[in-house]
């Protein structure tokens, strides 16, 4: 009986976490370059004093779906979508280099390159700081950013920088943080990583649009449906599981 508790117990509180991973990836299906997450849920040997008789459940994010998302046009010359599974290069709030697919860009007052959670854009040089003020900016195919400085003539465009764009050899190198950004899995990965999309003749980037969240809406909320359920079952076991403690209970007393 102790048993048919444990798992049922175990069940009721992953499902709950899977419920949440679904409602996560619901919440972000309009977020810019969002890749949503995938749940999984397995048995596993609980070991302890005695023999290993009990086993729990438990549900885990095995990954991320690397899968593109749809590219969607704006017209705007900071809002960028990388092509040919490319990752822009930013840095987070401890100052490491991460990368993000979310395109849409900003300027901030001193000149920084942000992308709309605020992260520093990443450069050849390191972060981006463009000349202010200025009247056009420009962003072309192989991530070079041109600017004409406020004053200058219709016909001027200066290069101040390049986006650092990097292109793993397979998407399953890089895995999510809690913060939504990507990472290399370990340090050798992170070496590997090719520094420029002139490198990859594959990569290229599409100014004026943004790649879209590729969470798939009707997916997620049967997911969150059949979870829910699956709760009410594991409810409905513990519940099962008190009424056979309590007959086990009744019967000790008439002997």
């Amino acid at each position: 009986m102790d048993k048919l508790l444990y798992v049922s117990m175990s069940g009721a509180k992953q499902n709950l976490i899977g419920t949440a991973v679904s409602a996560n990836n619901l919440a972000n299906a309009k977020t810019t370059g969002f890749k949503s997450d995938f749940e999984q849920a397995r048995s596993m040997q609980a070991f302890g004093e005695g023999m290993p008789s009990r086993v729990f459940a438990m549900t885990e994010r095995p990954g991320s779906n690397m899968s593109l998302g749809p590219i969607a046009t704006t017209g705007r010359n900071l809002d960028i979508a990388v092509s040919g599974g490319g990752w822009l290069s930013i840095q987070d709030k401890e100052g490491n280099e991460a990368y993000t697919r979310e395109g849409n860009l900003h300027v901030s007052a001193t000149g920084e390159l942000l992308t709309a959670r605020g992260s520093t854009v990443i450069g050849s040089g390191g972060p981006i700081i463009l000349p202010v003020p200025v009247e056009k900016i420009e962003i072309s195919s192989d991530g070079t950013i041109q600017v004409r400085p406020q004053g200058a003539p219709a016909n001027f465009m200066e290069e101040v920088d390049q986006l650092k764009i990097i292109k793993p050899e397979n998407n399953n190198q890089l895995e999510k943080g809690l913060d939504g950004l990507f990472r290399p899995k370990d340090a050798q990965i992170a070496g590997e990583l090719c520094g420029f999309c002139d490198l990859d003749p594959g990569v290229s980037v599409l100014s004026g649009a943004l790649e879209m969240s590729n969470v798939n809406p009707v997916e997620e909320m049967v997911g969150m449906i059949s979870h829910q359920r699956q709760f009410e079952l594991q409810v409905k076991m513990m519940k099962t599981a008190e009424k056979m403690d309590e007959s086990q209970s009744s019967l000790l007393r008439i002997v």
